[in-house]
């Protein structure tokens, strides 16, 4: 019995958070569900909006580690609202993509690179064991887009910000948007996309080859 009123307790805080953050009813609905699963040891956390919710992580790399904290429509406030959810299991590694959707919605390019920068500290922070790796934002394709995005020089400084300031502090960078893009435009390639912004299977199953070796390293 008293578990019971335990487990109605927690239940009940998770959905007063969840209407009173300020977030999404689909941002809550996920956050809610990852709060709710179990911690296991060794986790390899990918962590970011819908182009990391959209892959089957575990199977693309062979790996019952792995365990996918993707939600879709996410921004660098989404993320650090629930990376307690994340750091507590202290997992091992954490891929971190994000950013796409702030500068869609007006964030500016610095203030992106700072909250993806105060997300990777914050991560070492709560959790210093977990290696983090900070991944490129990708190009986009606005001539396939039926809202345009329409920020690829930002897109681009941005993830020239992050790379640099990786090397300067010991946070590992990978750079994905040269395989993905357009060479000679910022256009993400159409072969890898059948709306200018998410992934088709094949770019997933070319994006995890690119992660294997980061995921597999010790």
């Amino acid at each position: 019995m008293r578990l019971l009123l335990i487990i109605l307790a927690l239940l009940s805080g998770l959905c007063a958070w969840s209407q009173n953050n300020g977030f999404s009813a689909s941002y809550n609905r996920k956050a809610s569900l990852f709060q709710l699963l179990p911690n296991t040891k060794n986790e390899i956390i990918f962590l970011g909006n819908s182009m990391t919710a959209g892959g089957e992580w575990g199977e693309l790399l062979q790996n019952s580690h792995v365990k996918n904290r993707g939600i879709s429509g996410d921004t660098t406030k989404g993320i650090m609202n629930r990376l307690g959810e994340v750091t507590a299991s202290s997992p091992r590694k954490v891929f971190l993509l994000i950013g796409i959707n702030d500068l869609a919605t007006g964030k500016s390019k610095e203030t992106v690179f700072e909250n993806i920068c105060k997300i990777a500290q914050q991560i070492r922070k709560d959790s210093p064991r977990t290696k983090v790796y900070i991944q490129s934002m990708f190009p986009v394709n606005d001539q396939l887009r039926e809202s345009p995005v329409k920020k690829d020089e930002e897109i681009v400084w941005v993830n020239k910000q992050l790379e640099n300031w990786c090397l300067s502090n010991n946070f590992e960078f990978i750079e994905l948007y040269s395989h993905f893009v357009v060479p000679g435009t910022y256009l993400l390639n159409p072969v890898h996309t059948n709306d200018g912004g998410h992934f088709t299977g094949e770019a997933y199953l070319k994006w995890a080859a690119i992660l294997k070796p980061y995921v597999k390293e010790k």
